[in-house]
């Protein structure tokens, strides 16, 4: 996994990605009640917006880790958004995509550098 500075994270599989928020950034939220995804199809940017999750606390925008192009979403936070706060690096993931430069990853940390980062916080 790698991890961005604004908590997202990004798992690569093949040629696919699964890109998520992280705990921290799960339990800096509270408890999620909506989630807005892109739409199947749409092309991101490194660093552009792929949904909007709300919570009881404050809603917050989720940038894409990488560019590239999103295969599938996880349509399953429509009705349970809560999912995202229960297991945020599993079944509470937000999109699938094709990464277009897999080069953009070098600029990501590691999960170790992530959790340092997080401790100086």
């Amino acid at each position: 996994m790698h991890f961005t500075k604004d908590h997202e994270w990004i798992r690569i599989d093949g040629d696919t990605a699964t890109v998520g928020i992280s705990d921290y950034a799960a339990k800096a939220l509270g408890d999620v009640v909506f989630v807005e995804l892109p739409q199947v199809g749409d092309e991101v940017e490194q660093g552009g917006e792929i949904a909007v999750v709300e919570s009881v606390k404050a809603a917050s925008e989720v940038y894409a880790p990488v560019a590239g192009e999103v295969t599938a979403v996880n349509d399953a936070l429509e009705g349970a958004p809560e999912t995202v706060n229960a297991g945020p690096t599993g079944e509470g993931w937000f999109i699938k995509m094709k990464v277009s430069d897999a080069g953009q990853l070098e600029s990501l940390m590691s999960e170790s550098a992530y959790k340092e980062y997080c401790e100086g916080l």
